[in-house]
């Protein structure tokens, strides 16, 4: 089964919607404000238990369903670029996994939610300026401090004269606590002149 019989055009619409990108002051900026620097955040969809989309979600991660990230990522970067929000960014960056955990799933679904954007948003993705040195265990059901104790340090810049000076929006799967995220500009921002903002295809309800 291909992205397009996945997602057909009346079942998008029916996705649980965020409409963040026309609130400055939504939910996943307030979450990630004031841990980190930031121009704009924004989340697309909600990701509520058992619901429809988090099933899709489930897909994209662990199933090979990669071109549901580039389909949605597709999406979002029409409403993001109707609204005009991260209209000036430079490149976008997909959080990255740790090298045994992509070569065991075979690709980075953070990566695919970036190429759906970098289609709309006439962007490139840049995958070489950092790297995850750690191989974390996952974040399920862990509390808000396990959360962060279990990312701290695990970011390290490749390759910072790539993003030396530009606008980088960061891409993530799901925001949670955001603190994944939080470790991951912390690291970029040790890039001179760089400046930070926050894309997540969903943010989880808390």
């Amino acid at each position: 089964m291909d992205g397009e019989q996945l997602l057909c055009l009346s079942c998008l619409y029916k996705l649980p919607r965020t409409d963040f990108h026309k609130d400055r002051n939504n939910q996943t900026e307030l979450r990630l404000r004031g841990k980190i620097p930031l121009e704009a955040a924004s989340s697309f969809f909600y990701f509520n238990k058992g619901s429809e989309f988090r099933h899709l979600i489930h897909l994209l991660k662990y199933e090979d369903r990669k071109e549901i990230g580039l389909i949605l990522g597709r999406q979002a970067g029409h409403d993001l670029k109707r609204e005009g929000i991260f209209s000036d960014i430079d490149c976008i960056v997909p959080i990255p996994l740790h090298k045994k955990r992509e070569r065991k799933r075979g690709y980075n679904q953070a990566e695919w939610i970036a190429k759906g954007l970098a289609e709309v948003l006439e962007v490139p993705v840049e995958t070489r300026a950092t790297k995850r040195t750690k191989a974390t265990k996952t974040q399920t059901r862990k509390s808000v401090l396990d959360r962060w104790l279990n990312v701290q340090e695990i970011f390290q810049v490749a390759n910072a004269e790539v993003l030396r000076g530009k606008h980088v929006l960061i891409v993530d799967d799901v925001l949670t606590t955001g603190a994944t995220i939080e470790s991951c500009a912390t690291t970029l921002l040790e890039i001179e002149g760089i400046k930070i903002s926050v894309f997540t295809l969903a943010v989880a309800i808390i």
